[in-house]
């Protein structure tokens, strides 16, 4: 493939593109990314239809979504509404035929362990939708849906919530150990190892359901072993008392050097109370789809194998989705701006 068919970066004043991927990294404009779980989110994925004009409308839908988020938060400012838009292996290139796909781009690797599963389900297209306020959310995935028409079907749709500080359904506080600041960059953010998608990001996401009267049964004292950290004023346990097969110590990843590689975490609960459903949306941003991969295999194969995580006792993998999350300004480029 010629240079000429790689995306490249705006000028910055705003002219036709001038500059190869590899030449404009620093300029990348990235999804929003490295932000906060915020207070209400709602996690889409869909697949796209077979029909021969669907991809033309998914393109079209993508590249206005940008317009709908100005107009929307022009009207709700203080909503702080935004979206990423994930695309997947076999979406890839269907909708960029003629760009080569990201380098670690590949499906949902399925994981059997010897007690607990982790299954691949479909997923073309995935949407994070942010905001402070549910209404805003809703809003923008109506918004996005009539402009998808018929060119997609759906697959899964969570609507989370942060409950009460920041805690899961079992009663933890989710995500003390996402990297902050410039960490959380260089953990998630694609650099030179992939010049052409400098600035993406790549995600899996899981939808996990809680056996919540198992889970309560527990003393506190044994929730915390299972856990590897304290409940309630939510320290971690030293490493000479923390459990091997709890799930804090199960997601460690080092590099050969001792260094430890991190993901940033966007879960939130969700909940149905009349339906006795209770559960964890996962949805983790790594720049190296295989770090995650790595925290899951340790989760479910085990680390020796056998010792999974102890908190699968009690939550079951019941989907299991990847997608690259390509930067903003590649999706402007390829698409447009509304």
């Amino acid at each position: 493939m010629s240079d000429s068919s790689l995306p490249r970066c705006p000028a910055s004043d705003g002219t036709a593109p001038s500059r190869a991927p590899a030449q404009c990294q620093a300029t990348a404009q990235p999804q929003p990314v490295v932000q906060s779980a915020g207070q209400a989110a709602m996690f889409i994925v869909m697949s796209i239809s077979q029909h021969g004009n669907a991809c033309d409308t998914v393109r079209e839908a993508l590249g206005g979504l940008p317009a709908i988020l100005r107009s929307l938060n022009l009207r709700l400012p203080d909503a702080h509404l935004s979206c990423i838009t994930g695309i997947g292996a076999d979406a890839w290139p269907r909708l960029f035929p003629d760009l080569p796909a990201p380098a670690g781009l590949h499906p949902f690797r399925p994981l059997n362990g010897a007690k607990h599963q982790a299954p691949a389900t479909p997923g073309d297209l995935f949407f994070h939708i942010r905001a402070t306020r549910t209404d805003a959310c809703f809003e923008l995935a109506m918004r996005l849906r009539e402009s998808l028409g018929d060119a997609v079907e759906p697959v899964d749709e969570v609507h989370g919530f942060r409950y009460m500080d920041a805690r899961s359904m079992v009663g933890f506080v989710d995500g003390t150990e996402n990297p902050q600041g410039d960490e959380a960059v260089e953990a998630t953010l694609i650099g030179d190892e992939d010049p052409a998608y400098s600035g993406g990001s790549y995600v899996i996401v899981q939808k996990y359901l809680h056996d919540m009267a198992a889970w309560n049964a527990l003393p506190v004292a044994e929730q915390e072993k299972v856990i590897g950290r304290t409940k309630y004023d939510d320290v971690e346990m030293a490493d000479d008392v923390k459990p091997s097969n709890s799930h804090i110590a199960l997601n460690v990843i080092e590099d050969e050097n001792g260094e430890e590689m991190a993901i940033l975490r966007a879960n939130l609960p969700f909940g149905n109370p009349s339906r006795n459903e209770y559960g964890t949306f996962f949805i983790g941003y790594a720049r190296n789809l295989g770090t995650i991969e790595q925290m899951l295999t340790n989760m479910f194969i085990g680390r020796p194998e056998g010792n999974y995580d102890r908190l699968l006792d009690y939550s079951t993998a019941v989907t299991g989705s990847a997608f690259f999350v390509p930067a903003e300004s590649f999706l402007t480029e390829q698409l447009g701006d509304g």
